[in-house]
C-alpha cells in the first residue's frame, strides 16, 4: 500500500515537473519568437535603409559626373573667352597704333602742304628742284669718293717718294681709327692675312699690331695690298707669341 502511495506521488510530482517545464518553455518559445520576429522586422528595415542609401548614393555619384562634366564645359568656355578677350585686346591695340600712325602721316602731309603753299612755287618748279637737289647729292657722293681715293693714292705716293728719298727714320703712319682683325696665319712662312686693305686705308710697308684680349702679340709690317685685304709679315723679333685667327690687328704708327 505504501509502494502504491509512493508511487502516485512521484508521479504526481513528475506530471507537475513536466506542467512547469512546460510553461517555462513556452515562455523561452514565446520570447524567443518575439526576438525573431524583432531581428526580422530589424533586418527589413536595415535592407529598407540600404537600399536608400545604395540609391541615394547612385544619384549623388550621378550627380557628381554631371556636376565635373558642367564644371570641365565651364572651364572650356571660360579659356575660350580669355582667347577671344585676348585676340581682342591685340586687335585693338593694332588699330589703335594703325590709328595713331595714320593720324602722324596726316599732320606730316599738312604741314608739307603748309610748306608746300608757303614756298609760292609751282608742283613743276618743285619737281625741279627735286630733281637738282638729286643731282646735286649724286654729285657730292662722287666728289667724296673721289676724294677718298685721292687722298689713299697721296697717303701712298707720299709713302713712296719719303723710301725713294732713303730717310731711314720714316716710318708709314695708317689711320688711327684703322681695325682689323687676323684670318689667316702661316706659321712656317710668319706670315698672316689681314681683312683690311686699299679701302680701308692700309699702305705699303704700314706696321700694325696684333693683340689679343688687350695683350701684344706681334708686330706685322704690310707687304701686299688687295682691295679689302692684305697679306703682312711678322716683324723679326716681335713675335712674343702665337699668332691665331681673330686676334685684333691696329697701328703701330698712327697717323695724328
Amino acid at each position: 500500500m505504501l509502494i502504491r502511495i509512493s508511487l502516485i506521488i512521484a508521479i504526481l510530482a513528475a506530471i507537475g515537473a513536466g506542467v512547469v517545464n512546460f510553461v517555462v518553455v513556452k515562455d523561452k518559445i514565446g520570447a524567443l519568437t518575439d526576438d525573431r520576429n524583432t531581428q526580422r522586422a530589424d533586418k527589413i528595415t536595415a535592407q529598407t535603409d540600404l537600399a536608400k542609401t545604395q540609391k541615394d548614393l547612385a544619384k549623388t555619384q550621378n550627380d557628381l559626373r554631371q556636376t565635373q562634366t558642367q564644371l570641365a564645359d565651364a572651364n572650356t568656355a571660360r579659356k575660350a573667352a580669355e582667347e577671344t578677350a585676348a585676340a581682342q585686346t591685340k586687335r585693338a591695340d593694332d588699330l589703335t597704333d594703325k590709328l595713331t600712325k595714320a593720324m602722324q602721316d596726316r599732320d606730316a602731309a599738312q604741314n608739307d602742304l603748309s610748306a608746300y603753299k608757303n614756298t609760292d612755287l609751282t608742283p613743276e618748279q618743285i619737281l625741279k628742284l627735286r630733281t637738282d637737289l638729286k643731282g646735286a647729292q649724286d654729285a657730292i657722293a662722287v666728289a667724296n669718293e673721289e676724294k677718298l681715293v685721292m687722298s689713299r693714292t697721296i697717303g701712298r705716293l707720299t709713302n713712296q717718294l719719303n723710301q725713294l728719298l732713303g730717310n731711314e727714320d720714316y716710318v708709314v703712319r695708317l689711320r688711327a681709327d684703322l681695325k682689323g682683325k687676323v684670318m689667316v696665319v702661316d706659321p712656317k712662312w710668319d706670315f698672316v692675312v689681314l681683312n683690311i686693305g686699299e679701302d680701308q686705308g692700309v699702305l705699303q710697308d704700314g706696321e700694325l699690331l696684333v693683340s689679343r684680349d688687350g695683350k701684344l702679340v706681334a708686330k706685322v709690317i704690310v707687304r701686299s695690298i688687295e682691295k679689302d685685304r692684305c697679306i703682312a709679315n711678322i716683324v723679326p723679333g716681335w713675335k712674343l707669341g702665337e699668332v691665331f685667327e681673330g686676334d685684333e690687328v691696329s697701328p703701330a704708327h698712327p697717323a695724328t
